[in-house]
């Protein structure tokens, strides 16, 4: 265990608590320290508010909405013969501009001053314990918080880098809309901007080792390859792309593996991200730059005292909302030590993430939408869980009836058997996100089946579709042969 950083004074620091990294994780984490008093920096290279806010989370879901609120119209007779044009691409591009600030993130950095938390600007790199360098500048912690999120993997595909292709950054920041567009891989960034590009009128190829985004319930990806089709989205599945060239006309090929080659205005690769750890001088502290960093679930790096690391770059559940969390937790954790108050480590207590080991929350923002959280039933098989599956078609319903003529949708639980309770549901269909936070409730609160049957769903709405589940689950005959 390296040297504490509690059991010393904090005046022999420069600050309480340095973090490294201003992203919605990082701020998190600035800002719960400094609600319980303490002395905090927040490092940034780049713009205050992170990946989310200006190439991820805000610009693509802005991308995204007007093409699928226009499909929503379409959906419902009498509003759909109101649409006279098709879609306005600069004001779809204005309006996402507008959501990333222009990238300009001075509202970030005036809330920072407002919140009492210091900024200083340049790349954060550990030094030794308690010590941060900042171009010529050092600083020392009590603390020290690693924010600083993660980066894209790109795949060894020959001639990749030399035809320079657009990652999700370029992509969600495009001045202008490619006539053609490949992407390789088929996750949820993949599927995601394929929907918002294709929606403002790119002619979109994805290619694919795998099925989409694989991660989730079987079903999931056979409803998004379906929407993928309507929306003109060429799914190239089973496939895997050996060279790419880019001609000097700024056309680009992508050569696979079995000989075909397809021809595009502009390749997005979309194949993963890494933990952005390779410059943050962890070398100095005897860790190894490339490893994923282990931390408990107060965040603490394993090995330190005084060493956390939040959000994407700890590896643990790479979504922005989970990183808050866990930078919130992390934050309180770190300002209880400091204070020497007693930590509530039990499981849900207020400093640890239990979350993160049994309710994630993801949601793809698709058309339809996909929104799960907790296991699925394979995970909870590969755990050896006692489990029930139920299952409803989401159409079926009054209220998502109502919503959309033809609504088409799906609804599963993950019950497990010995406690009676959900530990994994997911939902497919258009505006099923609004669905997810009950089911999050239900897992973190470990509500039985007998007590969800008193949470009265309104009628008619989409919601309703929590009662022909749980009839479902009490009322129908288990599939014993395949252990439902």
């Amino acid at each position: 265990m390296n040297e504490s950083a509690h059991s010393s004074s904090s005046e022999e620091y420069d600050f309480d608590l340095i973090v490294i990294g201003a992203g919605p994780a990082g701020e998190n984490a600035a800002d719960y320290a400094v609600k319980h008093g303490l002395r905090v920096a927040i490092v940034e290279s780049e713009l205050v508010g992170g990946e989310c806010s200006y190439w991820a989370c805000m610009p693509s879901k802005a991308l995204l909405r007007s093409g699928q609120a226009l499909n929503a119209v379409r959906r419902l007779p009498g509003a759909k013969q109101a649409i006279t044009s098709p879609i306005n691409v600069e004001q779809v591009l204005a309006r996402r501009d507008s959501f990333a600030g222009d990238w300009d993130d001075s509202g970030q950095t005036g809330w920072l001053d407002s919140a009492g938390i210091e900024l200083i600007r340049g790349r954060g790199e550990l030094v030794g314990a308690h010590l941060v360098q900042v171009g010529q500048a050092q600083y020392s912690a009590l603390a020290v918080v690693l924010a600083t999120g993660s980066v894209p993997a790109l795949p060894n595909i020959e001639g990749l880098v030399q035809a320079k292709p657009w990652g999700t950054r370029e992509a969600t920041a495009a001045k202008e809309i490619p006539a053609r567009l490949i992407i390789i891989g088929a996750g949820v960034a993949g599927t995601e901007l394929a929907f918002a590009f294709s929606s403002l009128g790119s002619q979109v190829t994805m290619l694919s080792r795998g099925s989409l985004v694989s991660r989730e319930e079987p079903f999931v990806g056979k409803y998004l390859a379906e929407a993928l089709e309507v929306a003109g989205v060429q799914f190239l599945q089973g496939v895997t792309p050996d060279r790419v060239d880019r001609d000097a006309e700024g056309v680009v090929s992508v050569r696979l593996g079995d000989g075909r080659q397809i021809f595009a205005d502009q390749v997005l690769v979309s194949t993963g991200r890494r933990a952005n750890t390779a410059n943050l001088g962890l070398a100095a502290l005897n860790l190894d730059p490339t490893a994923k960093l282990s931390v408990d679930d107060t965040m603490l790096v394993e090995g330190f005292d005084w060493l956390y690391a939040v959000g994407d770059v700890n590896s643990r559940a790479a979504l922005t909302h989970q990183g808050k969390y866990q930078a919130r937790i992390a934050g309180e954790a770190i300002a209880a030590r400091r204070n020497g108050e007693q930590l509530s480590e039990r499981q849900w207590g207020s400093h640890v993430a239990s979350a993160d080991h049994v309710a994630v929350p993801r949601v793809i923002f698709s058309d339809p939408q996909v929104a799960a959280v907790g296991m699925t039933e394979a995970e909870a098989r590969a755990k050896k869980l006692n489990i029930r599956c139920v299952e409803y078609e989401l159409g079926a319903v009054a209220g998502a009836s109502l919503h959309a003529d033809g609504y088409q949708g799906h609804a599963k639980l993950v019950v497990e058997q010995n406690r009676q309770v959900v530990i994994g549901a997911t939902f497919v269909g258009q505006d099923v996100a609004e669905l997810l936070h009950a089911a999050t409730i239900a897992i973190v609160g470990e509500v039985a089946m007998d007590r969800l049957w008193h949470a009265v769903p309104a009628y008619p709405t989409i919601s309703e579709i929590w009662l022909r589940l749980l009839e479902e689950y009490h009322f129908a005959t288990p599939n014993v042969a395949s252990g439902s």
